[in-house]
């Protein structure tokens, strides 16, 4: 008996509607993933984008445990002598409350050129509105 893989024509994608407000950004970060990558599907294949599309709305609701919002930290090089650059979590929800969503689901993606591939299909936006109407979303609940 051989092993039968899902061709790309016969992978159907589905899209979902996650509400981040007054949820945890880690179980947020971990369930999107999960839909992206198509962990939840019976068809999931490690080397296939088999994943769903998620819609996240109202990322700047998002809630953190413990410390964090004094505490964390967001770092990166741009490439030059002395060229760290340092914000606080504070900050960032202040000035790109999207950024904070988008970089707790990615560091949970595959670092390949799959997980990009991935990555393309989560769409976060802020408010509580999204344009994605046409699609039919689903309406995806994380307690």
């Amino acid at each position: 008996m051989s092993t039968e893989f899902p061709s790309k024509n016969a992978i159907s994608r589905h899209w979902h509607v996650i509400d981040a407000q007054d949820v945890v950004l880690g179980k947020l970060a971990s369930k999107a993933a999960m839909l992206l990558m198509g962990k939840t599907k019976p068809s999931y294949t490690p080397f296939l984008d088999t994943g769903d599309h998620v819609i996240v709305i109202n990322a700047e609701r998002v809630k953190v445990t413990g410390r964090k919002e004094e505490k964390k930290v967001y770092r990166h090089f741009t490439g030059y002598p002395g060229g760290l650059v340092e914000k606080s979590f504070r900050r960032v929800r202040a000035e790109r409350p999207v950024r904070i969503v988008e970089q707790a689901i990615q560091g949970m993606l595959p670092k390949t050129k799959l997980g990009k591939q991935m990555f393309r299909k989560l769409k976060v936006y802020a408010g509580d509105r999204h344009p994605h109407a046409a699609q039919k979303p689903l309406v995806l609940a994380i307690k």
